[in-house]
């Protein structure tokens, strides 16, 4: 046993490292964040013993409270208050990450990857920085289904369709926008009953949901309902944006006006939410008719779809938020550190892009317009390649030879090598 946990000492420390890392600047409190508004109040009450109260105080994602509850009563037992059961409550998302990055650095060390590579791939799952931010605001699960949906397509790749389905109800149970795994992990198991895997999905997610429905069965309802609709919220980082009214007052929470923000068209309200979800069966039977000629689709095949799903999700939800990006970025990473032989660019990238337009440009008073237009500058791109890389593989080759060239050729121009009237052209 010694000898097979040897290897991995050093990721299980890092991870460590990172999570420590990730827990003290994220979990500081949670004053005034979404946990303070809508997950506090519940967990409250389990932490008094009030089971009923809870199940029915807890928010649409209340699946991952009820997952996250047993950690979440473990500061009772040393007298704990609320800061406490916050922070207990958002370990085992952090834990999932952490392990994640762990488990892809052992694939990647097994392939031959540079120690370079490994210590990226684990960093951004132990302890990226919009991890930090989905902390910090108080969504903690976001990291929890990221990791599960991810975890699923990985179960699905290796021809285990139990748990697969397993997987994939924690993952739906914890967040409804973890449908869009369902598409990846039933194309790897084509050919292997996925209908059981499907099965096995509804029993578990219906399983942890039940308490919820059982207990306040209306609330339930109308909190069931409300996630088909994006309400009045309207952010600048989001395809939509464009399509707003600059000439209507917008004001926020506060009441306060916000400046240069727009109002969201009457149409679009009942539109984003079901087209994200569709757009995951539709995305999927595509990629299984350009891939049923060339072997089906494989694993890596199915992550880069995960990853260009839950970017889609981000892209055209007019909620969008930082936080939302964390599944998609765990599914990148995850793609990269097993399909790829370099270290993790694009996900540093992402992460880079996502950081700045988020954190960077609002606090120095760039204008909402701005901000949407630099959001669309790296998010439509990035959509447009991986969906190339998906189903036009021989296209995106050639794009990329094609930009391999004539960075060589600027290369040549700057070192005073000679290039003809022909080259180019």
């Amino acid at each position: 046993m010694v000898e097979r946990v040897r290897p991995h000492v050093p990721a299980l420390l890092g991870a460590a490292l990172g999570v420590a890392i990730l827990a003290w600047l994220g979990l500081i409190d949670f004053a005034w964040s979404d946990y303070d508004n809508e997950a506090a109040p519940a967990f409250k009450a389990l932490a008094e013993g009030r089971i009923a109260d809870f199940l029915a105080l807890s928010p649409s994602y209340g699946g991952s409270m009820v997952l996250r509850a047993p950690f979440a009563v473990l500061p009772t037992l040393w007298g704990g208050g609320e800061v406490a059961v916050y922070r207990a409550g958002s370990l085992p998302c952090m834990f999932a990450a952490a392990g994640l990055g762990v488990w892809l650095v052992a694939r990647m060390r097994e392939s031959g990857h540079t120690l370079m590579s490994r210590a990226a791939v684990l960093g951004l799952c132990a302890a990226g920085p919009i991890a930090q931010r989905a902390l910090e605001i108080g969504h903690p699960e976001e990291l929890l289904g990221g990791v599960l949906c991810v975890a699923a397509v990985l179960a699905a790749g290796a021809r285990r369709g139990v748990w697969a389905g397993v997987l994939l109800g924690l993952a739906i149970a914890t967040k409804a926008w973890a449908l869009l795994a369902v598409g990846p992990v039933i194309l790897l198991l084509l050919g292997a009953r996925p209908w059981r895997s499907l099965l096995i999905a509804g029993l578990v997610a219906g399983a942890i949901l039940a308490p919820l429905a059982a207990a306040h069965p209306q609330s339930f309802a109308t909190k069931a309902s409300s996630m088909a609709s994006t309400a009045a919220i309207f952010q600048p980082w989001q395809a939509w944006w464009f399509l707003g009214d600059g000439d209507k007052v917008v004001r926020g929470g506060n009441g306060r006006i916000k400046p240069g923000y727009r109002a969201a068209p009457a149409w679009i309200e009942r539109v984003t939410h079901p087209l994200i979800i569709l757009l995951g069966p539709a995305l999927a039977g595509l990629l299984w008719l350009v891939r049923r000629r060339r072997g089906g689709v494989g694993r890596d095949d199915a992550l880069l779809l995960l990853a260009l799903l839950l970017h889609l999700r981000c892209l055209l939800d007019t909620w969008n938020f930082v936080y939302y990006a964390v599944p998609f970025l765990l599914a990148l990473v995850a793609w990269e550190g097993l399909a790829r032989r370099r270290p993790p660019v694009l996900s540093l990238l992402a992460t880079v892009a996502i950081w700045a337009v988020f954190q960077e440009l609002p606090p120095r008073g760039v204008m909402p317009d701005a901000q949407a237009a630099a959001y669309l500058v790296w998010a439509v791109p990035a959509a447009v390649g991986i969906a190339l890389r998906l189903f036009a593989p021989g296209a995106w080759r050639r794009a990329v030879e094609g930009l391999s060239r004539l960075v060589d050729r600027r290369s040549q121009m700057g070192a005073g090598v000679p290039i003809t009237r022909t080259e180019l052209s």
